[in-house]
Formats: structure tokens, sequence, C-alpha cells
């Protein structure tokens, strides 16, 4: 979505991303909505990190777009109940590169398909696609990964129920400094309650705070 766009333009771009997402959520059997939920928290994250306008926007729509890759493999392993095989699990590496090829066939700009490609790369320099580590990651790029944690832990999907949020708060603490950016973890933690932050485990309504 270039900031070029008029107005009109890029409320029918945004649109269009959010039926892709919705696609995405189906597909990955996302009991409740996945990205447009990661897209709320990310524009928390990327208020207090006092990111430019454009990055927000890049970091909105990579939001929307970021499971593309995998919706584009058409693997049934991804829907199934169950873990995965170290086969299926190599296989599954492909889907952010996948994805940023999506991205760019669907009008994204060249920084969201580069989030989006990058969504999985970890801190400490093991994620993928392109083991980058610490700043090499783009901060929206690290903010979108903590936010895609938070959001898949606290839902239902077809192998595990979803994490309270207190469960899914500490998680993410332990992985800080070796997944997640310490920094994108406090900032997560410090963050007011918003409805989009609540888990979807069963009797839990609580807020993650």
């Amino acid at each position: 979505m270039a900031l070029t766009m008029n107005q009109p333009r890029a409320i029918e771009a945004r649109d269009a991303f959010v039926q892709l997402a919705g696609v995405a959520d189906a597909f990955e059997r996302y009991a409740n909505p996945h990205a447009v939920r990661i897209a709320a928290i990310a524009a928390e994250l990327a208020g207090v990190f006092h990111l430019a306008q454009q990055d927000r926007t890049s970091l909105q729509t990579a939001s929307l777009l970021h499971d593309l890759g995998e919706v584009a493999m058409e693997r049934d392993y991804i829907q199934r109940e169950g873990s995965l095989t170290d086969e299926e699990r190599e296989d599954l590496t492909r889907h952010p590169v996948i994805g940023e090829k999506e991205a760019a066939r669907v009008g994204a700009d060249r920084p969201a398909q580069l989030l989006v490609r990058w969504h999985h790369e970890w801190w400490n320099g093991c994620g993928y696609p392109d083991a980058l580590r610490r700043e090499e990651i783009p901060l929206a790029a690290r903010i979108l990964h903590v936010t895609d944690a938070y959001a898949a832990l606290t839902d239902v999907r077809p192998f595990r129920p979803a994490r309270s949020s207190e469960r899914a708060k500490r998680e993410i603490v332990l992985r800080a400094g070796i997944e997640f950016d310490p920094l994108v973890v406090r900032a997560l933690l410090s963050l007011e309650s918003i409805p989009e932050l609540r888990s979807y485990a069963t009797g839990d309504n609580s807020l993650y705070r």
C-alpha cells in the first residue's frame, strides 16, 4: 500500500488485504480472526516505538498478509491435528519466501513484502529464511514476530487448545533474547488493555497486562 495512493485507493487496498487475511485464517483453521488481531496489536506496538507512518503502513499490510505463503503451499499438514514430522517442519520454513512473492503479487509495497519474508527471523540468528540476527532484523519484523506468536498462543489451533493470557506471557518472556527481541517483549507487556489482547482459552476472559 504505497503512501502515494489517494485515500479511496488506500482504503480499497486495505479492504482487499483484510479479505485475504480472512482466507488465510480460514485455511489455517483459526477459531477466531488472527491476522486482523495481529494488525491491531502491532499498531499499538508501532506507537510505543514511534515508527514512521510509512513503516506503520507496511507493518499493517504485512500483519494482514503474513500467512499467504501457507495458503499458496496448500499443505494438508497445516490443517491437521497432531505434531508435524521433521520433513514437514522443514517444508514449512519455505512459507515466508513464498509469502513474500504472494504479497508482491497482490500489490503490497516492498517493505511489507520483506516483513512477510522476515517474520520468522529470530533475535539469536536461528530463525528463517535468512538467519538474520538482532538489529539486522527490521524493528517492524521483530514486532510482527512477537505479535504473531502471542496471537497464535492465545487462540485455539487444530493441534492444541488456547493458552491463557498469563501462560502466553510466561512463554514469550522465556524466549526473550533467544527468539524475540527483549525490548519488543517488554513493550508488549506494557500495553494497556485492548480487546485484541484477550485470550480465547476456555474460561479465560482476562486481558494481557
